[in-house]
This record gives structure tokens, C-alpha cells and sequence, in this order.
């Protein structure tokens, strides 16, 4: 029986830019079938669901590939054969064929035996959704070759009645069918840049990235900005709050002098003290000067404060799930930093991206009620369909969203990377990589931790970055840091 897909399911992943992942070993009928389905939840969602036979076709092609290869490799070590030895490449490809069509189900078993798996992957950004098809049989240079000269051809075809009336090898998976695919994005205008094949980590990689209908994407851009120039209507940060970034930022400013002007907010000094008193910074004595305070946090520790403390008074809200989440993400995310990268200007930037990365799910959780009516009537004027509104409510583009908040009140790009790329880290700019990567990783930690994703949907190349090779390592570094966290936790109580 064909497992049935659950919608609502699908619709939270999508808005929350958490990725979809389905595993087979030996992806049959009926799971194709059910990948096919969840396709046309994301197709729908972003105003794109004629497309969906295209993309289908070109999905299942893809997935064909991908367990062809599977298939080949355990082909290839059944007859003692090498399958990067070009003597021994030729050799069983002469049978390959013939011999794994004729008894499929033996050669589907022996994959599963070997652990050979295909995977798609469904993510969703503030522009687009991405569709990869993986499969863990990496792919040899020479086969890489073969399809990259694949798409070169395609460009030589009009059509693909051009391309089907032509001789082309379609012996192996990387034949006609990829000419193609490719021929199938353009006519429904994408360029062959919109397909990619390479090797991430230990998994061969074929990704489609198909950007959301026109319409549908200018609607969430101009909602998504309406959003944020109505937060001039929210309160600006405090005044002394602003002061004593002035204070920090002024080379000739006296740490007393900065010590001096927090001592003047009672709620700002006690936060201050707590922080400092906290496990993060293992401090062998209570401190409660907030001179000696100030020298240990250091200026950017303070000015980070600042930001996560500020946002907060901005922000106050009842979502204490919220910010729940945001402080277990900090302290994963400042221990990741501290036992992973070890650069001490990491540490700082990491705590504060962590607080600070759902900045905007928590504008939507405080917002005025005004301020939603605004929001409303501006969907009622431009003749938006209101489940929009209802997408970035519940989470579509928060990271955006956030990214906006953060640039209006000036953070610095650190932070304003690590809230507006937290989902989507591959586009981060080089400098911010640090940062965006450890609150990534933080981030996927506490949401396995809550059961909102399972490991299949955390980015292979982050844990690379942080030299994470399996599962079983990375559940250990999440009950480590868990335990931390829930000790630190009751000892601030």
C-alpha cells in the first residue's frame, strides 16, 4: 500500500525551510510515487504546479541514474571487476546490462546489502526550491565527464524530437535520458545552470533548483518588505542602550566609562553579571563588579550583549518556546565554536547569532495587533492571496525577514549573516562563513533534539566543515551538549 503523504506535514517543512529527505534502497513503484506527491505540495505552494510532469520526468530520471549506479557498483564487485580500471570498465559494461535486468530483484537486494541508497531532498529558500537526487555509489571522473558532455550536446538540439531523432549512446544512465532532462528545464525556461551534478562528501549529488513563480516571489518580496518598513512603528533600541555602543565603538572611550553607563540600567547590570557568572564563561570565583565584569566579557562580548539584550527589550514577548529555543541554539552554538573552530572572535558572534537567529518568527509572535491589521489591509490592497500572509506567519522567510530587522538596526554583517542564512548557509559571503555554519549546526542540533528534523535533513558539507563523519558521532556531541546546557541551565535558576 502506497504510503500517504501528510500535507500539513510538507507545509511546515516548507515555511520553515527545513528540508524533506525520503530514503530508499531500492526506490520501488509506490515510493516514487509518494516522492511524485510530495513534488506537487512544493510545485503548489509556490505557484508552480504545471509544472509538475516536467519535473517529475526529470526527477525520475535522476533517481533511475542514481540507483543504476547503485547498481553497477555492486555489479561490478560481484564479477572482481574495478570498475576505475578502463580495461575492466569496458569489460562489464559488455553484460552489466542485460544481466541486472534479468534478475533486477537479486541486484536490488545486494545493494541494499551493501548499503547503497538513494535519497531526494526537497529545500525550499526565500527564492527558490532546490530538488537533489543522492545516492552514496560517489561517481568516477569519468563518468562525471560523460554527463557533462551530455548537456554540452543538448545544446546542439532545438527540441527533443531533434534529440530523439538523432544516434546517441543510451547505454548507461548518463546517455540520451540527460540530454533530455536538460532539453525539459529549457522548455520550461530554465537554463541548463538550473541542473548541477557533483560529489558532496561521500554522496554523488544531482540537484534542480527551480525558482518560484514570478508573481508569487514579487507578492513575498513586497510582503515580506512591508513587514519590515512597518517595524518603524516597533520602538527603536533603549537610548542608553545605543549610548554605550557609541561608547564602545569610540576608541578613546575608558572601560569605566562603559562600566559607569550600564550601572545605570539596574535590568541591563544584572543580565550583564549573569552572563559573565554563567558556564560559558568558567570563571573560577562569582564576579559582582561590574568593572571587573566588563574586563572579562571584553568589547565585543559587551557590544554583542547589547544586540541580543536590546532585541529582547524591542521584542518582548510571551513565546517563551521561543526563546527557549534561541538560548539552548546560543550555548550550542558558542561550544561548537569554542571546541570545533577555536577562534576566540568566533565565540562572541556565535552566542549572539544563536539568541538572535529567529528574530524574525519572534516579530510575528509580538507584533501589535495594529500592526498585523496593516498588514492585512496592504494583502487586501494588492489583491494577495492571504494564505501568503499566512505563510509568513508561520514561519516562510523568517530568516529574511529577520535579515532585514537586523541590517535596520544596524547589526554588524556577522550577525545579520547568521540570522538571514541560518537555513540556507550555502549562501552566506566567505567572511560570515564561520559564524553561519556554527549556528546551522546549532540550530539543526536542537531541532533533532525536539524531533522537528531527523539527521537525513542536516547539511553533509556543515558536518564536514566540523568534522562530523557519522550519525553516531554527531548524536554524541548533541547528548553532550544537551546534558551541558541542562546542568548550566539549573545552576542559573
Amino acid at each position: 500500500m502506497a504510503k500517504k503523504v501528510d500535507v500539513a506535514k510538507i507545509n511546515k517543512a516548507i515555511v520553515s525551510s527545513v528540508p524533506v529527505t525520503i530514503k530508499s534502497f531500492k526506490l520501488p513503484h509506490e515510493t516514487e510515487m509518494y516522492i511524485e506527491e510530495i513534488l506537487g505540495v512544493y510545485l503548489d505552494k509556490f505557484g508552480q504546479s504545471e509544472l509538475k510532469d516536467r519535473i517529475a520526468y526529470c526527477m525520475r530520471e535522476l533517481a533511475v541514474n542514481a540507483k543504476k549506479a547503485n547498481t553497477k557498483r555492486v555489479y561490478f564487485s560481484e564479477k572482481n571487476l574495478d570498475i576505475n580500471n578502463p580495461d575492466d570498465y569496458v569489460k562489464g559494461m559488455e553484460s552489466f546490462k542485460q544481466e541486472t535486468l534479468d534478475n533486477i530483484n537479486y541486484w536490488l537486494e545486494k545493494q541494499e546489502e551493501a548499503g547503497l541508497y538513494i535519497k531526494v531532498v526537497f529545500q525550499s529558500t526565500s527564492k527558490s526550491f532546490t530538488m537533489s537526487i543522492k545516492n552514496n555509489a560517489l561517481i568516477s571522473q569519468k563518468e562525471q565527464i560523460r554527463v557533462y558532455d551530455r548537456i554540452a550536446r543538448s545544446r546542439a538540439f532545438e527540441s527533443m524530437e531533434e534529440a530523439l531523432s538523432s544516434v546517441l549512446d543510451d547505454s548507461e544512465g548518463a546517455g540520451l535520458g540527460i540530454v533530455i532532462l536538460v532539453l525539459m528545464l529549457k522548455k520550461i525556461g530554465l537554463s541548463e545552470d538550473a541542473f548541477d551534478i557533483d560529489v558532496e562528501g561521500d554522496e554523488t549529488v544531482a540537484k534542480i533548483t527551480i525558482p518560484f513563480a514570478d508573481l508569487h516571489l514579487e507578492n513575498l518580496n513586497l510582503l515580506a518588505q512591508e513587514i519590515v518598513d512597518e517595524i518603524e512603528d516597533l520602538p527603536q533600541f533603549p537610548e542608553n542602550i545605543v549610548f554605550i555602543q557609541k561608547l564602545i565603538n569610540d576608541p578613546e572611550s575608558e572601560l569605566t566609562d562603559i562600566a559607569r553607563q550600564i550601572s545605570m540600567d539596574p535590568s541591563l547590570t544584572a543580565d550583564l553579571l549573569k552572563v559573565v557568572n554563567s558556564a560559558q564563561f568558567m570563571l573560577p570565583k562569582k564576579v559582582d563588579n561590574i568593572v571587573e565584569a566588563v574586563k572579562l566579557v571584553g568589547l565585543r562580548g559587551i557590544r554583542n550583549m547589547l544586540f541580543s539584550y536590546g532585541t529582547q527589550k524591542v521584542l518582548k514577548t510571551d513565546q517563551k518556546t521561543l526563546w527557549d529555543h534561541s538560548y539552548r541554539v546560543a550555548f550550542y552554538s558558542y561550544n561548537l565554536a569554542k571546541n570545533f573552530k577555536r577562534k576566540k572572535d568566533l565565540l562572541d558572534d556565535a552566542y549572539v547569532g544563536g539568541i538572535l537567529h529567529d528574530i524574525g518568527k519572534i516579530v510575528f509572535s509580538k507584533v501589535h495587533p495594529e500592526l498585523l491589521d496593516k498588514i492585512s489591509r496592504f494583502c487586501t490592497e494588492k489583491e494577495f492571496n492571504h494564505d501568503i500572509m499566512e505563510e509568513l506567519s508561520a514561519g516562510l522567510n523568517h530568516a529574511m525577514i529577520g535579515g532585514k530587522i537586523a541590517e535596520k538596526w544596524n547589526f554588524p554583517p556577522s550577525l545579520i549573516a547568521a540570522i538571514a542564512h541560518h537555513h540556507n548557509p550555502e549562501n552566506s559571503h566567505k567572511d560570515s562563513r564561520d559564524v553561519v555554519h556554527t549556528v546551522y549546526l546549532a540550530n539543526s542540533l536542537a531541532n533533532i533534539e525536539s524531533g522537528e528534523i531527523t539527521f537525513e535533513q542536516v547539511d553533509m558539507s556543515i558536518l564536514q566543515d566540523f568534522g562530523i563523519q557519522t550519525e553516531e558521532q554527531y548524536m554524541m556531541i548533541l547528548q553532550r551538549l544537551s546534558e551541558a546546557f541542562d546542568e548550566n541551565a539549573s545552576e542559573t535558576e
